[in-house]
């Protein structure tokens, strides 16, 4: 941040930009938890699957840990925290939307019911897993900084994420689908399907801080 005489800092152009994505990535990973996706023959290892939000959450992931890399362990913390307000918010907006009555001439009722309307059973499920695991996520990844290794980006923000990730993953399957599925087979394909897709998320990781510096020097 910038400050001056008698006046109030000035978020760096990375903090602003980083903030407002964030938010971004949470809103439509929320809604893009409506469709399960299978990944095992993308890969060749077997009927892998994960809701369409993951994407979307471990994509935010990339950008707390970027801010977590440019302004530190407090501002990310906040981040994440503030976060439960466009998260919030877009989860009773879809409500609101779906309870109320449907116009006349309108039929997709049924269908945004079905695609839209998910239980209050996961909906505290992800509100739950996304609080701790965001915030462990951050607090793991700037911890390392300080230990041998910790000048590797990669290697502290794939060990915070795949910590945060089991259990992420914990709460939310146990919360969501316990007592409905078996939960070990859901955790270990949540959890291989996870690693999968935080493999190809480091890359953007390492160009997310890249862009961050540049946009701090302007």
């Amino acid at each position: 941040m910038t400050e001056t005489a008698g006046i109030e800092p000035v978020p760096a152009k990375s903090l602003q930009q980083f903030a407002v994505l964030y938010g971004g990535l949470l809103v439509v990973a929320g809604v893009l938890g409506f469709k399960l996706i299978k990944l095992g023959p993308l890969f060749g290892i077997g009927p892998l699957a994960v809701p369409g939000g993951v994407f979307g959450f471990l994509l935010a992931i990339v950008v707390t840990n970027a801010t977590a890399e440019l302004h530190g362990r407090p501002v990310a913390q906040r981040m994440v925290l503030m976060g439960f307000v466009p998260l919030l918010v877009s989860i009773g907006l879809m409500q609101l939307v779906l309870a109320l009555p449907p116009a006349a001439n309108w039929t997709g009722q049924a269908v945004a019911e079905q695609v839209f309307g998910s239980s209050m059973r996961l909906i505290l499920a992800g509100i739950f897993a996304y609080g701790i695991s965001q915030t462990l996520d951050v607090t793991i990844f700037t911890w390392m900084r300080g230990r041998p290794g910790g000048h590797m980006l990669w290697l502290r923000a794939t060990v915070a994420a795949f910590v945060a990730q089991t259990v992420d993953t914990l709460i939310f399957v146990t919360i969501a689908f316990l007592g409905v599925f078996p939960l070990l087979p859901v955790i270990g394909g949540q959890l291989a399907a996870k690693a999968l897709i935080w493999g190809l998320a480091i890359p953007l990781l390492y160009l997310a801080v890249g862009i961050g510096r540049r946009l701090d020097r302007r």
